[in-house]
């Protein structure tokens, strides 16, 4: 029979136990070590990530695209499709009416930073408050209802292309429109939602174009805007009226003005 020997090695009496960072605070770690053990594992937590990373917002997303309008009757031309409307409806408070300003509809958008925003857009069923830019995934998934777009030498292309096709296939835009301030060319597109493709609109004996979700109409009009004489794009009610611009509706208050200033004169004329 073979015996068994067991050796029990004794540690040195001076030996201390030896940790490392992974080891758990509180055995036999002096306790001022454990408490900045603690500390600095709860501030290394509170550093990482603990959910899904959120998306950029309003806020931290460029408001606009940087791109200067083609010409300044580009620019008048927009203010005043956008004030007219704003001030027609300034009683309601869901709708918004965006004018030069980004819209943002995907990450891989926002990573390439390469979609210029509409001209003018108007969104419906939605809270009117001021905006910087218009980000889809903060508004609840709405997009526009009707886009406008000023046609241009240097943006024609686009316009009708790569625009055309995103307001089409992922913006689902209901009406589209184009308009030339310049040459005066006007066109409307009223989308297919099966085929996500737009289908040109025909306009009526006047050369309007019908807009639906606004109960508006659209047509060019002569006039002058802040000072130029030209065939300006309208908003048309339902009477056949133009909606008005701040300018214009200033002027028509000084006309009234006159008008009642000359029937008092007229009366008392009369009564002396």
């Amino acid at each position: 029979m073979v015996g068994v020997v067991r050796l029990r090695v004794e540690p040195p009496k001076d030996a201390r136990p030896h940790f490392t960072a992974a080891d758990a605070p509180g055995r036999g770690v002096p306790r001022r070590s454990a408490r900045r053990y603690a500390a600095g594992t709860m501030q290394h937590a509170a550093e990482q990530p603990t959910g899904p990373i959120m998306p950029p917002g309003e806020d931290e997303l460029p408001c606009d695209d940087g791109e200067p309008m083609e010409s300044e009757q580009h620019r008048k031309q927009m203010t005043a499709l956008a004030q007219s409307l704003d001030l027609a409806w300034s009683g309601r408070d869901d709708v918004y009416v965006g004018a030069n300003m980004a819209i943002y509809f995907s990450q891989l958008q926002v990573k390439k930073n390469d979609f210029r925003g509409p001209d003018v857009f108007v969104v419906l069923d939605t809270i009117r408050r001021p905006r910087r830019s218009w980000v889809v995934w903060e508004e609840g998934g709405r997009t526009p209802d009707v886009v406008i777009e000023l046609l241009s030498s240097s943006t024609e292309e686009t316009d009708r292309g790569e625009k055309m096709r995103v307001y089409a296939r992922l913006l689902r835009v209901g009406h589209y429109y184009l308009f030339d301030p310049i040459d005066g060319r006007f066109e409307g597109y009223v989308l297919d939602p099966s085929r996500r493709e737009y289908a040109r609109m025909e306009p009526d004996a006047g050369g309007d174009l019908p807009c639906p979700p606004l109960g508006l109409r659209l047509g060019v009009r002569h006039g002058v805007l802040e000072g130029v004489e030209a065939d300006w794009l309208r908003w048309i009610d339902a009477q056949g009226n133009a909606l008005l611009t701040g300018e214009e509706r200033a002027r028509d208050a000084e006309r009234r003005l006159a008008d009642a200033l000359t029937e008092i004169d007229r009366l008392r004329g009369e009564g002396s």
